[in-house]
């Protein structure tokens, strides 16, 4: 008895599913006005759903292209640091002129010129400390010598001074080219420099 019943209560669900979608079929068709908007509605819906992928895709690819640029960054860092790094093993020392006194740091700048002179085959003619000059209240020192040396050599020697330690600055440069060296057309032969420098002191360091 009581699968008659049910057999009979799924035979009407069924009939009245199939009067349903018959119903949907036939409205479809008498109405073509809600057809075409069922149609805009579910096409709208994927072209919204298409642009929501893209719109994800585009925003992984942005966030890998700025990861890229920060690896990049810190990468050109190291090379930076890498470069300071060789820099400072290549000119070793303090930034300053070291010295109790100021003619003691007067001296050691002498010094650090006329090495830097001798080491390109050059020779210090003449030289002037300035230890009670106005930069030496602003705790800097001076110098001014007079030197000869090969002219293809002064470019080495003022990449020495300015690169090197300490730090110093060219406050002057006078060159004297002979007229012997003028009148010929080679690029070498000796000529007389007149060169400035200053670096800073500290008292007391």
């Amino acid at each position: 008895m009581n699968s008659a019943k049910n057999t009979t209560k799924n035979t009407v669900v069924s009939s009245g599913a199939v009067a349903g979608g018959n119903a949907l079929v036939r409205l479809l068709t008498g109405s073509p006005l809600i057809a075409v908007t069922l149609y805009v509605a579910v096409t709208s819906g994927l072209l919204l759903m298409a642009g929501l992928s893209i719109a994800d895709v585009i925003a992984h690819r942005q966030a890998l292209a700025q990861t890229s640029d920060l690896l990049d960054q810190l990468r050109g860092r190291k090379g930076a640091a890498k470069t300071a790094a060789a820099l400072s093993a290549e000119h070793p020392g303090t930034p300053f002129l070291e010295g109790p006194t100021v003619t003691v740091a007067g001296a050691n700048l002498l010094q650090r010129v006329a090495t830097a002179v001798g080491n390109v085959g050059g020779s210090v003619q003449s030289s002037q400390v300035d230890v009670t000059g106005a930069q030496v209240k602003d705790g800097f020192v001076g110098l001014v010598v007079s030197c000869e040396l090969e002219q293809p050599a002064l470019q080495k020697v003022l990449y020495d001074l300015e690169a090197g330690m300490p730090f110093l600055f060219v406050d002057q440069l006078d060159v004297q080219v002979p007229q012997t060296t003028a009148l010929s057309d080679a690029p070498t032969g000796r000529v007389r420099v007149i060169l400035g420098v200053s670096g800073q002191w500290q008292a007391g360091k």
